[in-house]
């Protein structure tokens, strides 16, 4: 099992992403507790792309339940369907968000974020959490975002 990531700061966003997956694979390769493995994709993703915050919100009866991530001090417990998370918990489908201020019932954790991406992470047909990325910039994430970041929750044990 490695215990670093290495990913070349002058690769563009989609390779960053290519070369981050087999790292992260390997990572978790042998490690099955899901908390130890959302502190380590959250501290990845935060020092390879800088976002402003990254981290994981577990399903726990109707409400998502702050877990490891990286960044500022947030929200602690979010409703079903509430905000841009609750919206991707209830739909079950990733939020990508250029503009948090235009998204209804957005819930302002940090008055810094700017745009969001929310990502479910599915066990058993059902979503158990999600994976929540905000930028301090407008509309900061995009197609390539959403693909590997989907793809980042797929491999997460």
């Amino acid at each position: 099992m490695s215990e670093s990531i290495q990913i070349d700061p002058s690769l563009g966003k989609k390779e960053r992403y290519q070369s981050l997956i087999p790292q992260l694979s390997g990572l978790m390769e042998n490690e099955k507790d899901l908390v130890a493995n959302m502190a380590n994709v959250s501290a990845v993703l935060k020092e390879v792309f800088g976002f402003f915050w990254v981290g994981f919100y577990l399903v726990k009866g109707e409400e998502l339940v702050l877990g490891p991530f990286q960044g500022t001090v947030a929200c602690t417990r979010i409703k079903y369907g509430k905000g841009v998370c609750g919206a991707a918990w209830k739909e079950g489908k990733t939020q990508l968000v250029p503009n948090v201020a235009e998204f209804p019932g957005h819930i302002a954790c940090s008055s810094e974020s700017k745009s969001e991406l929310v990502v479910p992470g599915w066990k058993r047909g059902k979503v158990v959490w999600v994976l929540d990325v905000d930028s301090d910039r407008l509309n900061d994430f995009d197609s390539w975002d959403q693909e590997f970041l989907e793809m980042i929750t797929g491999i997460i044990p």
